[in-house]
Order: C-alpha cells, then sequence, then structure tokens
C-alpha cells in the first residue's frame, strides 16, 4: 500500500507537469504521512492508509519546492519512532548518530521544529539521557526556510483542535517490532502528545510544509478517536 502509494503519486506529478524533484518530494510526503501514523496509531493501519491519500492529494495541489521539506519529515518520524518506542529496544549510541544528522539536516534547511523532535527524543524515550542530538537543533539555517505551505497549515489548523482525543490516553496492543512485548501505551501517548505541540510549533512559526506528513498522521489518527468517542456516547 505504501509503496504503491508513493509511486502513484510520483507519477501523478509527472503528469501534472511537476518536474522530477517536485514529483518525488510529493510522493515521499505521502510514504512519511503513512509510516508516521503507522508509529502514532500501531494498533490501526487504517489511519496510516487514510494518511497517505490526505497528504498526496495536499502534496499534489501545493506549490512543490523539492526534496528539502522532507529532512524535517523524515526527522519528525525518527524522533517519534524513538519517542513511541515501537521497535521495543533502548535508543543506541548509533541512533543517536542518526538522529543527531537528521536533527543537524533539518535544522540546515529551517525545519527547525523538525530538528527538535529528532534532536529531544533520546530525552523523551524510555530510559532515554543523551543530549547530543539536540545540539543539532541549535544549528543555524544554511539555507533561506521555506517552510509555508498553505495545505500544510490548513491541515495543521484542521487537526490542533482534535489534540485533545489524540493524546487521551488509550491501549495499546501492538507487538515491538524487534522485542517480545507489546508496544507500551504510555510511550505512545507520550509521542503523540509531542506530535501535537510540534504541529502547533510549526503552524506558528510557518514551517507547516516540512511537516505536512506529520499533519497528515495526526489528523487521521485524531479523527479516528474521536469518532470512536462519538460511538461509545
Amino acid at each position: 500500500m505504501a509503496a504503491l502509494g508513493l509511486l502513484g503519486t510520483v507519477a501523478l506529478a509527472r503528469l501534472r507537469g511537476r518536474g522530477w524533484a517536485d514529483a518525488i518530494g510529493a510522493g515521499g510526503t505521502a510514504f512519511l504521512a503513512w509510516a508516521t501514523a503507522r508509529e502514532l496509531d500501531p494498533d490501526f493501519t487504517g489511519t496510516a492508509n487514510a494518511a497517505l491519500p490526505v497528504a498526496a492529494v495536499a502534496g499534489l495541489v501545493s506549490r512543490g519546492v523539492g526534496l528539502a521539506p522532507l529532512l524535517p519529515a523524515v526527522a519528525v518520524l525518527s524522533g517519534l519512532r524513538g519517542i513511541a518506542g515501537t521497535t521495543g529496544e533502548t535508543l543506541t549510541r548509533t541512533d543517536h548518530l542518526g538522529l543527531l544528522a537528521q536533527s543537524l539536516a533539518a535544522a540546515g534547511t529551517g525545519g527547525a521544529v523538525g530538528a527538535l523532535v529528532a534532536g529531544a527524543a533520546p530525552l523523551l524515550a524510555e530510559g532515554g539521557r543523551s543530549v547530543t542530538p539536540l545540539m543539532g537543533a541549535l544549528l543555524p539555517p544554511l539555507a533561506p526556510a521555506r517552510g509555508g505551505s498553505w495545505t500544510g497549515a490548513l491541515l495543521s489548523a484542521a487537526a490542533l483542535p482534535l489534540a485533545r482525543d489524540l493524546t487521551a490516553p488509550e491501549p495499546v496492543q501492538s507487538a515491538c517490532d524487534r522485542a517480545p512485548r507489546a508496544v507500551r501505551a504510555g510511550e505512545v501517548r507520550r509521542a503523540r502528545q509531542v506530535a501535537a505541540l510540534a504541529l502547533a510549533a510549526g503552524l506558528l512559526t510557518r514551517q507547516s510544509r516540512g511537516l505536512l506528513p506529520l499533519a497528515a498522521a495526526c489528523l487521521t489518527v485524531a479523527a479516528r478517536r474521536a469518532g470512536a468517542n462519538l460511538k461509545n456516547t
């Protein structure tokens, strides 16, 4: 599903006359929305499958700026994966170096919010202590930020009113990727809280383009939870 969505979005972007960089950026945005939703909602694949077309449409109708917005989106995904603890393993020194590199890349292209998510992950993850990745978020931008996006801002504005539904406690039953135990509900909730804060910060600082996958993921996860709450009332 995710691979087909990525390739389909790239093909549609090319048919619309986009260059290869913009087309791959749109496809990458769709894929990252799917992957981010999987981390925020590991029990429900449907939310990830819904986030993908939402992000694809947003990427196709907005003005493309190439691959640069993918850097903060990747940093956010990696940071949330570490915080949610879906692998079941404590972050290693190699993980810290990877998060540092992604934080540096995001900060260097003006994606300070994405850099902060990746940089803070080792401190927010279970058993985390390292502050090294957070140093990457302090890098001044090496290029002018091109973070504004009306579609990203629209998705963020739609998701934030549902933040209470998104971050409310919820049991989790999915197994960890690399450990013989279930994903911990408290860690997933912490990742959702960080995601909501990142969306708000991105909207305020006009970095919504690099957070478009996160916005699509948060919107679909929050919508699922809000719908479930309505059915239970």
